[in-house]
């Protein structure tokens, strides 16, 4: 009899538990830039996003939400650890490896009952733990018809990739196990850089020309040499496959067809015309608004389709939701895609969260917050223990709209990839509502650096940073309280004198063999 009503206690109890616990979903894409959503109030309007719009008025926007890595890998072993990349070793995209053996936040909640997922672009190299489900793209991925990875088997799949992932999440969520609060990372692959749209986007924006960024043609004087050493321009970078001149990788014959019905006589008027210099620049602008914008529309409609599982299935109320990028991206700015810099565009990444019930719905957090803080944040919603190496801190306070006295009001940041791809100087700074103090290197194999410089920008007095002020005698006071900001923030960080040459990527490697 005691027997029977153990077991019987035991039943009631799973879902009682569970829905004790909130569930956990993340929605994280590959370079969204803040400015192609629409609650973040672009002044050039570049798109409507409806559904993730959604989410800002269910719940709360923030408004300085900073990466402490701008670039897609360590972003992400920065999310599952809670740690910046000299603690979790994932310095680049080179040739970094994630270490699958340390404490991450999936484990933690794995460990504490919930059922754990991620579908969707990984591009950590190793392959995930701390999931009882993974159904991730290999590397970078492609736009059409790819190829994943189901928990250890490969498998092929017929589409474009943002609804293959947006089908392959909400049918995890609908068929999971009912009796615990499950934790699901949804990853986009979009709108990362070739930007190929799905056909149903084609034209979705009637050929509109768009609105050029101030600094389109930024001649990148008042700064070091780093910014003009640079390869990331839409005039110098661009290749065919960005421009659509020829077609993505995995397009099948008939997709192909009604991809060549839309770009074929565009890309011939374009050969006609032979444009040169800046119409060169300003028809590879719009063209590539049309194609990134297009990737954007099919990421938020993923969203609206996760909404709406969550709605159908009677989980909305008890759903933490957080959309989130690996950082910014440049649509234009500085004649730039790509991002790695410490300029706003690329290192400030969108962030919303909903929590009915919690968070404070509509409310716009202008506190410097990070990707950094998502591990604590999820840990401390489900009521399980932060690990003590992680350097974040829980977000949830903000999202109830009541920010500790001690929030953070300076931020750390360091980038290290050098010199392939895109010769992004590796620099590391400290962020602040106002100013950026920056520290631009090149390390050497005998530990000292060539070029070695600061630059201070001033987003009060130049918000789009044209200009360092770090030699303005008027900055000397400001530059000496950040210099020694960051020197204690580095402290507090463990962030060690000297970096291992592993961190810098293609740097310190071998020449190749002739």
């Amino acid at each position: 009899m005691r027997t029977l009503l153990t077991l019987l206690a035991a039943a009631l109890a799973g879902p009682a538990a569970a829905a004790d616990k909130p569930n956990i979903v993340l929605v994280f894409t590959d370079d969204h830039a803040y400015q192609a959503i629409g609650a973040y109030g672009d002044r050039r309007k570049l798109v409507d996003t409806p559904n993730i719009d959604r989410l800002a008025a269910e719940g709360v926007r923030f408004d300085r939400a900073l990466v402490p890595n701008s670039i897609c890998g360590p972003s992400r072993a920065t999310v599952l650890t809670g740690q910046y990349s000299h603690r979790n070793g994932f310095y680049n995209n080179t040739n970094s490896r994630f270490d699958g053996g340390q404490v991450t936040f999936p484990k933690l909640l794995q460990k504490a009952g919930y059922q754990t997922a991620v579908v969707g672009k990984w591009h950590l190299v190793s392959e995930p733990t701390g999931f009882d489900h993974w159904h991730i793209l290999p590397g970078q991925g492609r736009y059409y018809n790819p190829p994943m990875t189901k928990d250890g088997k490969q498998v092929q799949h017929q589409g474009y990739v943002t609804d293959v992932i947006s089908d392959l999440s909400t049918d995890w969520i609908k068929n999971r196990d009912k009796s615990k609060p499950f934790l699901l990372m949804t990853q986009h692959k979009a709108p990362h850089r070739e930007w190929a749209p799905p056909l149903r986007h084609l034209g979705h924006d009637k050929d509109r020309k768009y609105p050029e960024p101030e600094t389109l043609f930024d001649d990148y004087a008042g700064r070091g040499p780093g910014v003009r050493d640079q390869d990331m321009t839409i005039e110098k970078t661009f290749t065919q496959l960005d421009a659509k001149l020829v077609p993505p990788p995995g397009i099948t014959p008939e997709e192909l067809k009604q991809w060549d019905a839309y770009y074929g006589p565009r890309n011939q008027a374009f050969r006609e015309a032979k444009p040169a210099g800046k119409d060169l620049v300003r028809w590879r602008y719009n063209r590539y608004m049309h194609d990134y914008l297009g990737c954007v529309k099919a990421v938020d409609e993923a969203v609206g389709k996760l909404l709406k599982t969550l709605d159908d299935e009677g989980l909305a109320k008890n759903t933490l939701v957080v959309y989130c990028s690996d950082q910014g991206f440049y649509l234009g700015e500085h004649g730039w895609f790509d991002k790695r810099w410490v300029f706003e565009e690329s290192v400030r990444t969108p962030m919303l969260a909903r929590w009915p019930g919690v968070a404070k719905a509509g409310h716009a957090e202008k506190n410097l917050v990070s990707v950094l803080d998502l591990a604590q944040t999820f840990l401390d919603a489900a009521g399980v223990p932060a690990d003590p190496g992680m350097q974040g801190a829980s977000l949830v306070p903000l999202l109830k709209g009541a920010a500790p006295a001690d929030w953070r009001k300076s931020f750390y940041y360091a980038y290290y990839e050098y010199p392939s791809p895109h010769r992004v100087i590796p620099h590391y700074a400290v962020v602040t509502d106002r100013y950026k103090l920056a520290r631009f290197y090149v390390p050497k194999a005998d530990g000292k650096a060539d070029p070695d410089y600061w630059e201070l920008y001033d987003r009060e007095k130049d918000p789009h940073e044209t200009k360092s002020f770090y030699a303005d005698p008027g900055y000397a006071g400001t530059v000496k309280e950040l210099r020694a900001e960051l020197e204690r923030l580095r402290k507090e960080l463990k962030v060690p004198d000297e970096m291992p040459k592993e961190a810098f990527g293609s740097l310190f490697a071998p020449p190749k063999k002739k």
